[in-house]
């Protein structure tokens, strides 16, 4: 591997305003490299195979020249978790102006009436805008058909990974079809937790690749597998801070097609972020703007001093395996 920096180190935890993902925070290893800031915040849950990809892509991050940009200003979609109807309006203000919405599904412990009724308000309180699902893969086939048929009349743009596997998705498409629906399917796990990302185009199992560069190991990979891969693609955070953000902000403003909003928007999800200018969306886009890291936020949020252990031996043993 090229010569690397990691300097200036800093473990952080990051309040959620609203629970999302089954979660309440993030945590996250902000560090500096010979060129600007990065972060590597794998989830907690995530091995160090995996989590060795999205280190692989915070160092070219860090250290490397950024690609240049064909667009400066990104279009973005605001994100609204699994909460109650009567919760979707105030959620839904940190986001300020935006024109698509991304609605959360298949929350641990709710079930389809619950995504229905989130799904119903979101549309009467703002139905100018685009609507797209996103279940992590959680339903069964039949679960996300009797969502689909009961959605059908409703503005949906696509729906992000409502089944776990490659071969639902191809079964479900096959389905849609059969039902005579116009509904578009987006793979988010299916492409970035593959050893082979093209193996979901390869099977005709999505329209739609979801692009998240430090999942997929950086903007370099993520820009290969969207040319490669020959579906539309859509570029969205991991949840991640404004510095996470914008490795995401580059690969949207470098991709020669983006007919889509990304899902950049998400430092409105976050109670606190750690930059002077969080990259929170104006009039429905993100500009290119070089995150401004505040070392006060770094210390007001830092981790205790056992998390921060664990953070680093984590990185050292990901180091070790790239």
């Amino acid at each position: 591997m090229e010569s690397i920096q990691i300097t200036q180190v800093s473990v952080v935890r990051l309040p959620l305003r609203s629970r999302f993902r089954g979660i309440e925070y993030r945590e996250a290893l902000i560090f500096k490299g010979s060129q600007r800031y990065s972060e590597f915040s794998p989830f907690l849950e995530y091995g160090d195979d995996e989590a060795s990809t999205w280190l692989k892509a915070a160092l070219e991050f860090a250290n490397n020249p950024l690609p240049i940009p064909v667009r400066q200003l990104i279009p973005i979609n605001a994100t609204l978790p699994a909460v109650r109807p009567d919760q979707v309006v105030e959620t839904l203000k940190p986001f300020g102006q935006f024109r698509t919405i991304k609605i959360k599904v298949a929350e641990p412990g709710q079930d389809l009436e619950q995504d229905l009724a989130r799904i119903a308000q979101a549309h009467k309180s703002y139905p100018d805008a685009r609507l797209r699902l996103d279940a992590n893969g959680t339903y069964s086939v039949a679960q996300a058909m009797k969502i689909i048929k009961a959605i059908a009349h409703l503005p949906i743009e696509y729906f992000e990974q409502p089944v776990a596997t490659i071969d639902e998705l191809v079964e479900l498409r096959g389905q849609i079809a059969t039902a005579e629906i116009q509904m578009k399917i987006a793979a988010d796990e299916s492409i970035r937790k593959q050893s082979d990302p093209l193996q979901v185009a390869a099977a005709g199992a999505a329209d739609i690749a979801v692009l998240k560069v430090q999942p997929l190991g950086g903007i370099k990979r993520s820009m290969a597998i969207a040319s490669e891969s020959g579906l539309e693609s859509v570029v969205s955070s991991a949840l991640e801070s404004s510095i996470g953000i914008s490795h995401g902000l580059h690969l949207a403003a470098s991709l020669p097609n983006l007919h889509y909003d990304c899902g950049l928007g998400t430092a409105s999800l976050m109670a606190k972020d750690i930059t002077r200018n969080p990259l929170v969306a104006v009039n429905g886009h993100l500009g290119l703007d070089e995150p401004d890291v505040d070392p006060g936020l770094l210390s007001e949020l830092a981790v205790d001093s056992e998390r921060k252990i664990w953070w680093q031996q984590r990185l050292d043993r990901c180091l070790k395996l790239l």
